[in-house]
Formats: C-alpha cells, structure tokens, sequence
C-alpha cells in the first residue's frame, strides 16, 4: 500500500511537473513527417536540381559572378556570343555536376535517416556515411566555387563591376581593379 501512494505521488508530481514541458514544443516537432528528417523539401528540390544553396558565396561575394546569374543579365551586361557560349557551357557543367552529387547525398542521407528510424544504426556505418556525406558537399561546393572562378575569368572587368552593381555588392577597390583572367 505505501508502494502504490508513493507511485502515485511520484506520478502526481511528474504530471504536474510536464504542464511546462509540454508547452516546451522542439523547433523541430514538424519535421517528423518530412521523408529525409534532417533535410527541408527546399533542401531536397535544390540538390535534385544543382541549385547553388549559397554554396559559392566566398566567390559571388568577393568579386567572382556566377555563370546563372551572369547569362540572367546577358544582355545588360553585353556579353558577346563567345562568353554567351562559353558561359552556358559552363553552367550545364556545373548543373549537371551538381545533380549527380545531390542524388548521392541525397541518396546517403535517406540511408543515414532509415538506419535511425529502424533502430539499426551502428556507430561505424555512422561514421562512414556522415564521413561520405561531408566529402560530397565539399565536392559540391567545389563545383559551384570552380563555375565562378571560371566565369568571372571570361568577364571583362567592367562587366564584373557593373556585375556587382546589379546585385546590389560592395566590393573592395583591390578586388574591382584586378583582371579575373589570371585564376583561370
């Protein structure tokens, strides 16, 4: 009998104790539905399509365009019909790059993401696939990053500039002057 009171006192008392943990709800309680846990559906669509993701800013930020956004604004910043050709050459490159590397981190990630959801996870397989999944999207920011330094070396100087008008950049006078041709 004092058994069952204690319990039930114990009980009471976490009860009443979880009114305010209930009303603690996660940032993450509506990601339970989503089919790869740790991955938004804009995250999944992004890497399906070779998007950019922000991937390249170090570039985009300092000076060297990406090939997207430079063809977008072809005409105001008068590129001729051999950067045109070149540029969209290396936009599909980096496209198509892009999306096969997204499908296989993509692909892992479901991996990753089954493995806990089965209760089967070992800390080795783990490893390994978060260890894969680290490498791909350094690849993948790798290709994003190449496609500017590939663009920004067929752009002329003013192009870049006014470039970086459009967008609404700050860059620094050093990083205005210089000629991009030399990062080929």
């Amino acid at each position: 009998m004092v058994y069952v009171v204690r319990s039930l006192a114990v009980a009471a008392a976490v009860v009443a104790g979880t009114g305010s943990l209930a009303a603690q709800e996660s940032p993450y309680s509506g990601y339970t539905g989503r089919p790869i846990k740790a991955l938004a559906d804009e995250q999944v669509a992004a890497l399906l399509d070779g998007a950019g993701m922000g991937l390249a800013l170090a570039a985009e930020l300092n000076g060297f365009p990406g090939p997207k956004h430079v063809l977008e604004l072809s005409d105001t910043l008068k590129i001729d019909d051999d950067q045109r050709a070149h540029l969209t050459r290396i936009f599909e490159s980096m496209r198509g790059e892009a999306v096969v590397l997204g499908k296989r981190i993509l692909a892992l990630e479901r991996e990753l993401d089954s493995l806990f959801a089965s209760g089967k996870i070992q800390r080795d397989r783990m490893g390994a696939l978060t260890g894969e999944i680290g490498r791909l999207q350094g690849t993948l920011r790798a290709v994003h990053l190449a496609a500017h330094l590939e663009t920004a070396a067929l752009l002329h100087v003013q192009q870049i500039r006014l470039y970086h008008e459009i967008r609404g950049y700050v860059v620094a006078d050093h990083e205005q002057h210089r000629s991009h041709r030399q990062y080929e």
